[in-house]
């Protein structure tokens, strides 16, 4: 029996509920609806993410936070496919010829080195492939929203991190944690605990880039936030398996410039009309 026939006998193929003009798969699990997307012999499981509203940024006190971090209310009021891993190297080949990567022992490594500009051409040809599937960078709030998945501590996981749930340096823990293992390199795309909403490794192993300019958060409350139409650096998220545990806090921030490749960065893709 083909691995793709078990997966459909393990999981109730559903009806596309969804505004989504182009589909593959639709199935449901134990952590809700998702998709499953096809491109030549890669596949890239997408889940649901419901509208909703969220405290965006840190609290006061919150141990090791960024100044950047201001606590403001954040309602989305659509919801958006997001996948359930950043982008991997197999998945990238099959669309783009040259892989960027570092580690390129295995195909379900995530892509890396890659710059905003790098993760927005891999997207247009997307498109191009198949018409009707708007992908797109997530923007920073659909990204903290989607890690926090409900929950308001540091991490999806709580208030704490060991290397079993996220790619992190180990020895550099979060806010007095035990040291741990340190791998010196990305993990597989996939391979450490899901967050509640079936997201993979939001936490750690690369930066994401999201579609943002970067800029400082406003207190008051916000409709759909995009950024600045206009700036010098674009954010990225979720810290690396080169960073101390603090980087990898569902708050933390970080930004540099769209052409530069920073060490580890990846994507992760959004599906759906912004």
């Amino acid at each position: 029996m083909s691995d793709r026939i078990r997966q459909r006998n393990a999981e109730a193929v559903i009806a596309d509920p969804f505004p989504v003009a182009w589909t593959s798969d639709l199935v449901e699990d134990s952590f809700g609806r998702s998709l499953l997307l096809t491109v030549g012999e890669e596949r890239q499981r997408f889940r649901w993410i419901e509208p909703g509203r969220f405290l965006m940024g840190s609290p006061t006190d919150e141990a090791e936070r960024g100044r950047t971090e201001i606590p403001h209310e954040v309602t989305l009021s659509s919801g958006f496919w997001l996948a359930d891993t950043t982008c991997t190297q197999a998945f990238w080949q099959a669309v783009w010829p040259v892989n960027p990567s570092h580690f390129q022992d295995h195909g379900d490594n995530p892509v890396e080195n890659v710059s905003w500009h790098d993760a927005q051409g891999f997207i247009a040809e997307l498109n191009r492939r198949l018409p009707g599937l708007h992908a797109r960078l997530p923007s920073e709030a659909e990204w903290e929203y989607a890690c926090r998945a409900g929950t308001k501590t540091p991490f999806a996981f709580g208030d704490q991190i060991t290397p079993d749930l996220v790619n992190y340096h180990g020895g550099y823990p979060y806010a007095g944690g035990e040291k741990g293992l340190y791998r010196q390199r990305t993990a597989a795309a996939g391979s450490l605990p899901a967050n509640p909403w079936g997201l993979h490794e939001m936490h750690g192993n690369v930066w994401e880039w999201c579609a943002d300019w970067y800029a400082e958060y406003p207190s008051e409350p916000q409709l759909d936030p995009r950024g600045p139409r206009y700036g010098k650096q674009r954010v990225l998220r979720g810290g690396t398996w080169g960073d101390p545990g603090r980087y990898a806090r569902a708050a933390n921030r970080s930004r540099i410039e769209p052409a530069y490749r920073p060490r580890s960065s990846g994507f992760r893709i959004a599906l759906g009309h912004r």
